[in-house]
């Protein structure tokens, strides 16, 4: 076997990509978007009729200009998801607007009216994660939408205190940042980080020790990852979603694959509870430079996505 299969033995394999045959190849268990990956697919002619449908069943709404953008990329977003559903067995992740990172009424409106979206196509709730960002206002509104069984990806997370508020708020899965907590060390050092060593990899690597030896039941999903050596030293975690560049590079290697992480050991950690309340997070959060940073930046770059695949529609209206 493929290192990508030996992987799916421990490992629930999902793809990070909106491009639809990349998914079918590599026959992941989930999917995950994010305003990024949309906007890349969207620009694709392969998608463009897509677009152009979304487009075309609200041009002539009565509604005002940027109302109207955001209801086509709601239509667009939940579009994508019911494609990928059709090829993958498991969930599709569909992100609810970065620009209401810090406003939890609003953060839980925009999810309820996907969730809704994805009714109305005939998805149920149950096969849809609405990503949301791990701000204090973000786990709020997660811990509404779960009562609700709405079930959701805290994304943009990169510290041990958004993953126990995320446990803490029942969330169904959350999404440690690997990738971008590299960068980070990486850009402050000029050290390069291979597999354990790796800062992004030792972050994962806390939080599901936590999460397994306290018993929290939401999922760990490994995120962002830039190399394999990343992917293959988190080997056992619950999922990790992994680009189709990465994926191709796995299938093609026949090298072996340990399980890194196991639940067992996890509970052999020395990790120590953390008694966490909203000034307790703020302050952790606070004291981790590169978790600020990152989370801060993500927010900022996923509404710079936003707003072109705003630009994009736009050009479609005329």
């Amino acid at each position: 076997m493929n290192q990508l299969e030996q992987l799916k033995k421990f490992t629930a394999v999902v793809a990070d990509t909106g491009d639809f045959e990349n998914i079918r190849q590599y026959a992941p268990q989930d999917a995950t978007t994010n305003p990024s990956l949309i906007y890349k697919a969207a620009s694709d002619k392969e998608y463009t009729p897509l677009l152009d449908k979304s487009v075309a069943d609200f041009r002539h709404s009565n509604i005002p200009r940027s109302q109207l953008l955001r209801e086509i990329v709601d239509d667009l977003l939940t579009a994508f998801g019911e494609k990928i559903l059709e090829i993958v067995p498991g969930r599709v992740s569909t992100e609810v607007d970065a620009r209401l990172s810090f406003d939890t009424p609003a953060t839980i409106e925009k999810a309820r009216k996907i969730i809704a979206l994805y009714e109305k196509r005939g998805v149920p709730r149950e096969r849809v994660l609405i990503k949301i960002a791990s701000t204090w206002e973000g786990i709020r509104a997660a811990e509404t939408l779960q009562k609700e069984s709405i079930n959701c990806n805290l994304t943009l997370l990169f510290s041990l205190p958004q993953a126990i508020a995320g446990a803490e708020a029942n969330a169904r899965l959350i999404s440690p940042f690997v990738g971008r907590i590299y960068d980070w060390f990486k850009a402050k050092t000029g050290k390069e980080y291979h597999g354990a060593e790796d800062p992004g990899v030792q972050s994962v690597r806390t939080i599901y020790n936590y999460y397994k030896k306290f018993g929290c039941k939401t999922e760990v999903m490994g995120a962002s990852f830039r190399n394999t050596s990343q992917i293959l030293a988190l080997a056992g975690c619950d999922l990790l979603t992994i680009s189709p560049e990465l994926m191709q590079a796995l299938s093609e290697s026949d090298a072996p694959v340990e399980r890194c992480l196991s639940e067992d050991e996890a509970k052999k950690s020395h990790a120590e509870k953390i008694r966490l309340d909203e000034k307790t997070f703020r302050w952790m959060l606070n004291e981790d430079a590169m978790a600020g940073d990152k989370l801060s930046e993500g927010i900022r770059k996923f509404t710079e996505d936003i707003h072109k695949l705003e630009a994009l529609i736009e050009k479609k209206l005329g």
